[in-house]
Parts: C-alpha cells; structure tokens; sequence
C-alpha cells in the first residue's frame, strides 16, 4: 500500500483529548504515522483532501448479531460488514446465540475462521456465559478466551441463579474476562413484551415493570462487590436503574455500563399503534427514563452506546405484537442516530464519539477506538451537517427491520477506513 494523508480534516479523537484541524498520515502498512496540524510528509504520496469533514477513529459497536451460522437469512458476515462500513464501525463484538451456540472451542475456530474469510471488518467474537445459554452451567472460559473470545455474554438472557453468578463472577475475576450481562428477572418480566405503564394498558398488552432491570443490577453489583471481576451491564433502559448505578459507583464498585442508542432516541409513545419494528429488549420506556439515559451518559454513569443490531426477517415481525420478534437492525444507522444527540444539544459531540469509539475499545481491553500514532488506520468519516432519511431499502443489512423508517437525521458517514485503506466512500 502506498502512503497517503488526509487533508483539510477536522480530528476527533477523545483517547487523545484531540479536536483540531488537520492532517492524518498513514504508512504503507495501514498505521497511523502522524495525525493533527503540523502532520505531513514530504514523500510522493496519494493525498485525499476531505474538505473539513469529522474524522474520528474507527466505531466500535459492542453488541451486534451476525446470523452465521443457522441465521444466514437474517444476516450473514458479508451484509453485516457492508453495513458496519457504510456507519463507519470498523469493529464489531459479535453475539454468540447463533445456531449452534458459541459455547465450545470448535465453534469459535468455525466462527474465527469463517470472518476472517468473510468479513471485512474487525470482529471480536462473544462465547455464552453458560451452555446453550440456559443459565445452568458455566463455559469453559479459559479455553476459550485462549481461543480469541473477547468476552461472555447470554446475549438477551439472565443468569438468574444468584448462586451460579456468584461461581461466574470469582472464576472470572480469577483469570480475567469479561462478563456481559443482560440484567431482566424473568419472572418480573414473563410474558411482557412492552414497558408497564399508560401506553402498555391502552394497547391490551403485558408490560414489564424497570423493577425487573433494576433487581439485577442490585443483585450482580452487590456480588462483584464481593468477586471484583470485569463485569458489564449490557444495556439499561431506566431511571431506576441509573440510581442504582450513581450509588455503587460512588461506593467504588467498579464495572461498565452500555445502552441501546434505541432507549436514548426513542420512547413508548413511539410504538403508536403496534409497530413492531420497536419491539424491543429492554423495551422503550418513557420519556423521562430516556432523558435520564442522556443525564447518565453526560454524568460518566454510562460508559458505551451500542446498536444492539438484531436483524430479523420480514415475517417474524409482522404479526400480532405479542407474537412478533423482538429487535432491530441499527449498526448503519447507529453514528447518525447519536449524531441526533448533539445537534439537538443533549450532548457534547466528544461524548458521544467517546462512548462508541474508545470507552468500549478500553473496556474490551482492545488496541482499537484511538488515532494514536502506530495503531491501525480504521478512520470514520463523516458530515456532520448532511441531512438524509432512513429507507429501509436503501440499507445494507440483510433485514429490514429497522425502528427508524423515514426518520430524517443529520449526519452521514463519507468514508470508512479500515488499516488505511477506503473500505467504503458515498
């Protein structure tokens, strides 16, 4: 690869406290050689002069479903990629409720291997917590994180015995993985597929209350107080729950917290009259409880924004609510959709960027989400002015299921690098 440097940028990096105009040098291998005002090169260089747009590094989305293997309908490596590219992630955390599951070592070879071949992103593979994700026995964590696995997660399942979390979180602690948790006490939330309240009675539905989110919490962060392991929540939805977090983190427990770029950009009354493309877990709650997710990432209570991409077929949603598929495709959309964040001055532009770029490479203990000099080139590059809509045929993901159809945003990604060489350009 030929050296080359990017002009007349305006550089985002919160990892290094970085927002000036600039340059970005990359070296013939895809590094970082020199990045800001003063970066240039005196070789014979391709020179890509990107008129003032944002740069920032690569996207790192935490939690996204793949479909392969036993979900190729859905979504496959190559239509992920492509549409992780077109929304400048450049890293994507894979869930492990696949068919079959991530539980062994075989299937991490298969799905480290099939990647590698397929995909043109970095991918960070999950395994399940437990086998088969049922919550009944532990996975064989370290031989599996030997075998890449980034981290363990049950994906939209609890583990709901105290006793058995309890094993998980020491034997993590003592060989130092990650612990990705769904916080949902199933029997709080049986049969619900929306949030308690006005909008779940109007509709004739079963409503879960956030006191099934917020008695896991309660219960997972007064044993890591206890077995001090890595331990993350994987999405919160509500008020309550951010309590619950202020105080623990005040008392020093330390653990990490993401949300759903969904909670923090819609609510309930969204749903209007059954939409089940917001079917979502945990569900859209109300209007304060969103507004509060945005307090909480403004307070440092909430580390990462995810997109929680859960792509599903056409026919999976469009039945009754209560019987729909639960989930939405978002890995496109999701910088756009957080862009909404600061033009309508919920949030400074650097906290956003931070939380999707280099708050979850740090938890994820990953040399990503940074433009330091010698790390890989995986550059994002957007307008930050330019409006568009959201046409569900217009996306890149297998699914279609999107829960912001003819949403207009503001914002779109123009270039998307990955070890310095243009992965994708509008």
């Amino acid at each position: 690869m030929k050296e080359k440097i990017l002009t007349n940028l305006r550089i985002v990096d919160p990892s290094q406290e970085i927002d000036e105009i600039g340059n970005i040098v990359i070296d013939e291998t895809g590094k970082i050689k020199s990045i800001g005002k003063g970066s240039e090169t005196s070789k014979s260089v391709e020179k890509i002069n990107l008129k003032g747009l944002i740069a920032i590094p690569g996207i790192v989305d935490m939690k996204a479903f793949v479909g392969e293997p036993g979900f190729e309908y859905k979504e496959n490596f190559r239509t992920l990629s492509q549409a992780a590219l077109a929304g400048g992630v450049t890293s994507i955390v894979t869930m492990p409720n696949t068919k079959p599951i991530i539980d062994n070592v075989s299937m991490v070879d298969f799905i480290i291997r099939r990647g590698r071949d397929k995909a043109k992103v970095n991918l960070f593979p999950c395994a399940s917590i437990t086998r088969q994700v049922e919550g009944k026995q532990m996975t064989e964590f370290g031989l599996l994180k030997a075998r890449g696995i980034i981290g363990f997660s049950d994906v939209n399942k609890t583990i709901q015995n105290t006793e058995l979390m309890s094993r998980i979180m020491n034997y993590a602690s003592d060989i130092d993985v990650l612990i990705m948790q769904h916080a949902e006490d199933y029997e709080l939330s049986k049969n619900s597929c929306i949030n308690e309240g006005e909008v779940a009675t109007r509709l004739g539905l079963q409503g879960v209350s956030d006191i099934a989110e917020k008695i896991i919490i309660e219960r997972d962060l007064s044993l890591l107080s206890k077995f001090p392991c890595r331990y993350h929540i994987n999405q919160i939805s509500s008020k309550n729950s951010l309590d619950v977090i202020k105080k623990n983190k005040s008392n020093g427990v330390k653990f990490s917290t993401g949300v759903s770029i969904n909670n923090l950009s819609l609510n309930q009354n969204d749903i209007g009259e059954f939409r089940t493309f917001l079917k979502l877990s945990p569900p859209l709650r109300s209007e304060e409880d969103r507004l509060s997710l945005i307090e909480g990432i403004k307070n440092d209570l909430i580390d990462v924004i995810v997109s929680d991409h859960i792509p599903e077929d056409e026919e999976s949603k469009r039945l009754p609510f209560a019987q729909a598929a639960t989930g939405s495709i978002g890995i496109e959309t999701l910088l756009s959709l957080s862009l909404e964040l600061y033009h309508n001055d919920s949030l400074p532009l650097e906290k956003i960027i931070k939380c999707l770029t280099f708050n979850p490479a740090k938890i994820l203990k990953i040399d990503k989400g940074t433009l330091k000099k010698g790390s890989d080139a995986d550059i994002c590059i957007f307008d930050l002015e330019k409006p568009w809509m959201v046409k569900a045929e217009d996306l890149k993901s297998k699914s279609k299921n999107t829960a912001i159809e003819n949403r207009k945003l503001q914002g779109k990604v123009k270039m998307t690098l990955l070890k310095g060489e243009v992965v994708y350009s509008d």
